[in-house]
């Protein structure tokens, strides 16, 4: 693809937030973006601003309340630097090859090295139509963007690797979708934007030095420490290890992502584009809430293996990098393919006895989490809170008897084989129910709480979103006065949830 310029009578004002930004991306890899500029709204009015992560930008939120700021924020400006460009990616979504997806309703503004010395995208949402946007009107509708704006963040406090949200801008003009409903532009921030999708979009234009470029740049971006000895094999096996560790992690606090298709895979191990995604509530691995993911292929108990064949699909991109002996590239990428099972459970397993209490390893720990999570499936179980009443059973202020998991407790029960498992370690109980409650979240974004929130914002009262934000971010730190952000949906709510993308 080549470059669509830009004139000058078309870029939007530019100003100073702070942010001299770089266009690494669009320099190393111009066949695979257009630049674009966004589109203006009629009357921006700044919603949320995330003002720690925009000291880690290093910039001051004021820089970014100001009207200047919240100008850039809407799309109404660009900051100093920005070449605002629309990035281009295939997918395979639900299984099926779609050649050319892309930013049909976002740009890339820039890059800016960050207070830690790494660089990070930002990237806009909602910032209307682009060559990719196949028919769509660009918008992003307030609902969906500070859902994700929630989860991102939610996300990031429970120590999972992430996109990060900047803000959220409110345009002054409503969109079409089930109804009419207020737009947003959403302003996040990531490693990268750099997914799997992206490297079947290079490869798709059939010049393999496309490919060699873009695996570098993301090499240079996320793996700087690779030699250049076998370089593309060791990305890939990278690759494998952070998407494998990611997962894990996902799978350890009950996150369900809704569209793991190839194009929402990064290529950096972070998490991204939180569209129909949710938290499960009653333990079920079978749990979907997607409304496109009719057959389940995104279900939480689905989602390692869906990744590992999102993998193989990045590693069908890398072939001829490899080797240029196509059975000789096939066999080593197949090698490091081979490996995220392994990887995948070790993260998982470890990560549950962490969860547990556990320190050391022993050969029956994969029965005893095995056996939790059946009993938990059978009686629909709360997932979150069972651990943390785990501790509290170690303190002795919770008998195991709640009705959230009371199947656990019981003479010769399951809790008492845990508590076996604890005495051969003797460690104190106190000292293992603190550590698991750091590990352990007693506040994550409840699907009736977040619908409930999003409705009230809809309607211009943010109260209830401001305060499960405060929570969710928060959210080893239990606090009485925040009891029902704890709570389980009511009975009855699961079945008759569903989340959508938000396009």
């Amino acid at each position: 693809m080549t470059t669509i310029p830009v004139g000058a009578d078309d870029r939007l004002p530019m100003v100073d937030v702070g942010w001299s930004l770089d266009n690494t991306f669009a320099t190393d890899v111009p066949e695979l973006h257009v630049e674009w500029q966004p589109a203006s709204v009629p009357e921006p009015e700044l919603v949320t601003l995330n003002a720690d992560l925009a000291r880690e930008l290093g910039t001051d939120p004021g820089a970014l309340t100001s009207s200047d700021g919240v100008a850039v924020l809407a799309g109404n400006a660009t900051p100093v630097g920005s070449r605002p460009t629309a990035m281009a990616y295939a997918g395979h979504q639900f299984g099926g090859f779609s050649p050319r997806l892309g930013d049909g309703r976002a740009l890339l503004l820039g890059e800016v090295t960050g207070v830690d010395g790494r660089l990070l995208d930002i990237h806009l949402k909602g910032s209307g139509r682009t060559p990719f946007s196949r028919g769509g009107d660009g918008r992003a509708e307030l609902g969906p963007m500070l859902r994700e704006f929630l989860v991102a963040e939610a996300m990031h406090a429970l120590n999972i690797p992430t996109a990060r949200a900047l803000a959220v801008v409110s345009t002054g003009q409503d969109i079409e979708r089930r109804g009419n409903v207020p737009g947003a532009v959403l302003t996040r921030v990531a490693a990268s934007h750099i997914r799997v999708g992206t490297f079947e979009y290079a490869a798709r234009l059939g010049d393999i030095e496309v490919v060699r470029r873009l695996a570098d740049h993301s090499i240079q971006r996320h793996y700087a420490g690779i030699s250049d000895d076998g370089r593309y094999l060791a990305f890939l096996d990278a690759v494998v290890g952070a998407q494998a560790s990611l997962v894990a992690e996902w799978m350890l606090v009950g996150f369900i992502h809704g569209v793991m298709n190839t194009d929402n895979v990064t290529v950096s191990g972070e998490s991204i584009d939180y569209g129909p995604c949710a938290f499960m509530d009653r333990y079920d691995p079978k749990t979907v809430f997607s409304s496109i993911d009719h057959g389940g292929r995104y279900a939480f108990g689905n989602q390692p293996e869906v990744n590992l064949w999102n993998l193989a699909r990045l590693a069908e991109t890398l072939l001829p990098l490899i080797d240029s002996n196509s059975e000789h590239a096939v066999t080593a990428a197949t090698e490091v393919l081979d490996t995220y099972t392994s990887r995948f459970g070790s993260y998982w397993l470890n990560g549950m006895r962490t969860k547990l209490g556990l320190v050391d390893s022993e050969a029956a720990d994969e029965s005893l989490v095995g056996e939790l999570l059946d009993l938990l499936r059978v009686n629909s179980a709360d997932y979150t809170s069972t651990f943390r009443h785990l501790a509290r059973s170690l303190r002795g202020d919770d008998d195991g008897r709640d009705a959230s998991f009371g199947v656990l407790g019981g003479g010769g029960g399951w809790v008492e084989k845990w508590n076996r498992r604890l005495g051969q370690e003797g460690r104190d109980r106190e000292t293992v129910a603190d550590e698991m409650d750091r590990v352990n979240p007693a506040y994550v974004p409840r699907n009736h709480l977040v619908e409930a929130a999003l409705d009230a914002a809809t309607s211009g009262d943010f109260e209830p979103f401001n305060a499960l934000l405060a929570a969710v971010t928060a959210p080893f730190e239990e606090r009485s006065d925040l009891a029902r952000f704890a709570e389980p949906a009511p009975e009855g709510f699961d079945g008759s949830f569903t989340t959508y993308c938000g396009t």
